[in-house]
């Protein structure tokens, strides 16, 4: 039986698509499915895109992930190196042997040509390929335009008619018309290969027994298929997974904030959810449940069931993953990883004690059942670290409450304050004296607790008075509550 090995090839251009995390995750469980090895490959052969350091940012978010590859560059392995551009010796000893063989030629046609070329054939409404000028350039005239110093690329020579047909293990056969095909270049001007005559070649000497990409790769899927002919290999399997959409049917992209899954986990997204989020993606297991763990998935995965529709990136279930790994994470973890996104919020106060670990935890605490991501909690918990709150005095008044009425029960509810000590100022506690004093004198709640919950945050959406006032203390909470009472 032949070995299981796939790989995940991502070009170093700076940050990891979003959508790459769904295909690294697909190869990944794929090959814990089928109990193979998982190798990482750098596909830098485009050097007009390569972003410097761009390779260790690559690495560390594949780390952040939970992604561990049994081959690659910072690993190793017997297959290396694992680095297209440490490559071309390999690149060089087989373009030479499909030259040789009449299956590529040299082409020496300078871009302006081909701008006009297309441009007639744009004109012609014909389809933009190329003509294939120098395909049928004799010897003596190649050997005589190198020797000239003319630049030049190598493309592959393709068939001119028939049909080609391929096969992807969740569409079945797929058709191409040969005469349809270009005749694509395989080596650049720079003597750099393009990335399809890279992938052809590593994934073979690589043995790689399974492919997956994104469909958006199908028309090219003819051109790979002839060029493993060409060399007379067997080819690897290929599964082309579906495209992801933005909510308006486009495509992902930078430019629209959406494509970089470092601006995610900078933003405060956690693996675990950006990973849950992914899979479903096009992949749905039985039943309704949708929660998984990476390493659950490694026992549910099948990638048959990877389905062939594009899928939607919806933000709004992203957030709902990130919200439900925050609220199941351990508090002192959540403390430790969300401590960064507090810094300006501790920075402006200047009572040490809101600087304390107890206090950021109560914070942190406070807040962990609201918060979506991370980032959320600098604006959600301003108001801890705030002396003095800025609010208009009629966001106090319940409903049509009048003020002065407004002004007595929070007089009333400092009063009853008042009479908590220290030691027995617990969110319970708190909560229970008022509640009790409430019913005993047959008082509505929203009278007394929402001019209460703007007196301690300046906010009308927070926490429950009760456990703002807990977490503040006594005398911050009757301080604010009397700046409140003031303000009439």
């Amino acid at each position: 039986m032949k070995k299981i090995r796939t790989r995940f090839a991502p070009s170093p251009t700076g940050f990891l698509h979003i959508g790459s995390l769904r295909t690294v995750l697909f190869v990944y469980l794929l090959a814990k499915e089928l109990g193979g090895k998982i190798i990482l490959r750098l596909d830098d052969t485009d050097q007009k895109r390569y972003v410097e350091k761009s390779e260790e940012k690559l690495y560390d978010t594949l780390d952040r992930l939970g992604f561990k590859f049994d081959e690659g560059p910072r690993v190793g392995g017997d297959y290396g190196p694992y680095i297209q551009s440490q490559r071309k010796k390999f690149y060089s000893k087989y373009i030479k042997k499909l030259l040789n063989d009449k299956k590529a030629y040299y082409c020496f046609c300078t871009p302006e040509r081909l701008q006009k070329m297309r441009e007639d054939q744009q004109a012609r409404k014909l389809p933009p390929r190329y003509d294939r000028c120098c395909r049928d350039l004799n010897e003596e005239e190649v050997i005589k335009k190198i020797d000239s110093g003319e630049k030049f690329v190598i493309r592959q020579k393709m068939p001119l008619a028939g049909e080609v047909i391929v096969n992807d293990e969740l569409r079945g056969k797929i058709k191409f018309q040969a005469g349809e095909l270009e005749d694509h270049v395989l080596i650049k001007s720079d003597g750099m290969p393009t990335y399809q005559f890279a992938l052809v070649v590593d994934d073979h000497l690589m043995e790689i027994s399974h492919v997956v990409r994104g469909e958006e790769w199908i028309p090219s899927f003819p051109k790979n298929i002839l060029l493993y002919k060409a060399f007379g290999w067997v080819p690897p399997k290929f599964i082309h997974i579906p495209l992801t959409l933005n909510k308006e049917g486009g495509k992902l992209s930078k430019r629209q904030g959406d494509a970089a899954v470092e601006d995610y986990l900078e933003k405060g997204y956690l693996p675990e959810a950006l990973i849950n989020f992914s899979i479903l993606l096009g992949w749905h297991p039985k039943g309704d449940n949708e929660i998984f763990t990476l390493s659950e998935l490694e026992k549910i995965f099948k990638y048959k069931d990877i389905n062939i529709s594009p899928s939607i990136f919806d933000i709004e279930k992203l957030d709902y993953f990130n919200g439900y790994y925050i609220r199941k994470m351990d508090l002192d973890k959540l403390v430790e990883i969300i401590k960064p996104y507090l810094e300006n919020n501790i920075k402006k106060t200047g009572d040490k004690n809101k600087k304390t670990d107890e206090f950021i935890k109560n914070v942190v605490a406070l807040e962990q059942e609201r918060l979506k991501k991370l980032s959320e909690i600098g604006d959600l918990s301003e108001f801890f670290f705030v002396d003095k709150l800025d609010y208009p005095k009629d966001m106090l008044i319940w409903k049509k409450q009048k003020e002065s009425d407004c002004k007595k029960n929070l007089e009333t509810i400092k009063n009853i304050l008042e009479k908590i000590s220290e030691r027995e100022w617990t969110k319970e506690n708190i909560e229970n004296i008022i509640i009790k004093y409430f019913k005993d004198n047959n008082l509505k709640v929203g009278d007394y607790l929402w001019p209460a919950r703007v007196a301690l945050t300046g906010k009308k959406q927070s926490p429950g008075p009760f456990e703002v006032a807990f977490v503040l203390g006594k005398e911050e909470s009757l301080e604010k509550i009397q700046d409140a009472i003031d303000l009439f």
